[in-house]
């Protein structure tokens, strides 16, 4: 049986493009650049390249980007937006929890839950993250956003999805946040690229900044920033707040 990711994004490609957390590439791709010093000759991987928009973007500015997703359908969109405007990007099938490569990337992104956090089993998010780090250089900086878990124990969820979806976009409902797994359960409704109404079952899971340290530091990661994720506007001077949907975590080996 498909997982409710593997459905979401069988034939939603064009729409996802269309959603509001989408629309932050430039400036998030302004961020990326500034962590690695506009250093054109470093290797770059996105995990959960989805349609490739910061791969996309990364490229046109010149950097050698390889992407990953589980998705064809998101995978041919971003194939399709690279070949029209002329430029060369490696984008793979690959699912993050297999090993992909070793010791072959400087810096490895992984942006608005490009797989991790999104699986069903902690073991499974653990996964992706200890292949990201496989992946990388010796001295090899990864860069990623995950939900906050501080944020559910404050705010509600629902209220936030609500506020955040635009007109023709995804809607959540019956959301329920669990204290002991901090996975929250709801139901996406959402039409596919085809205009077909769907609705699925979904499971995220939140993390808290302690958590994602201790996975880091097992997987030897010597510095570990953990701050808020603004949309399209990404900064070292965020501290994590608990109005912070999702956290960004740069970690370095």
């Amino acid at each position: 049986m498909k997982q409710w990711y593997e459905e979401l994004f069988k034939n939603y490609a064009k729409s996802y493009d269309n959603e509001e957390f989408t629309q932050g590439t430039i400036g998030e791709c302004d961020f990326i650049e500034k962590e690695i010093d506009y250093d054109k000759t470093i290797k770059i991987l996105d995990i959960g390249c989805g349609t490739g928009r910061h791969s996309i973007e990364l490229s046109k500015r010149g950097y050698s980007v390889t992407g990953i997703d589980l998705s064809e359908a998101q995978l041919k969109r971003a194939k399709e937006k690279a070949s029209a405007q002329s430029l060369k990007i490696d984008f793979q099938k690959h699912d993050a929890r297999e090993p992909y490569t070793f010791n072959t990337f400087d810096l490895i992104i992984m942006l608005c839950e490009g797989g991790f956090s999104l699986m069903e089993t902690d073991e499974m998010n653990f996964q992706i993250l200890q292949n990201a780090a496989n992946a990388l250089k010796a001295k090899g900086k990864l860069i990623f956003t995950t939900l906050n878990g501080l944020f559910p124990l404050f705010h509600s969820v629902k209220e936030f999805m609500d506020a955040a979806t635009k007109e023709g976009g995804a809607i959540y409902n019956d959301n329920t946040f669990d204290l002991m797994t901090f996975r929250d359960r709801n139901t996406i409704e959402f039409v596919d690229d085809s205009g077909q109404k769907k609705s699925l079952l979904c499971n995220e899971r939140y993390y808290v900044p302690s958590e994602i340290t201790w996975l880091l530091k097992s997987l030897n990661f010597k510095t570990i920033d953990i701050l808020g994720a603004k949309l399209g506007a990404f900064s070292r001077s965020d501290r994590l707040t608990t109005e912070d949907f999702e956290m960004l975590v740069i970690a370095e080996k």
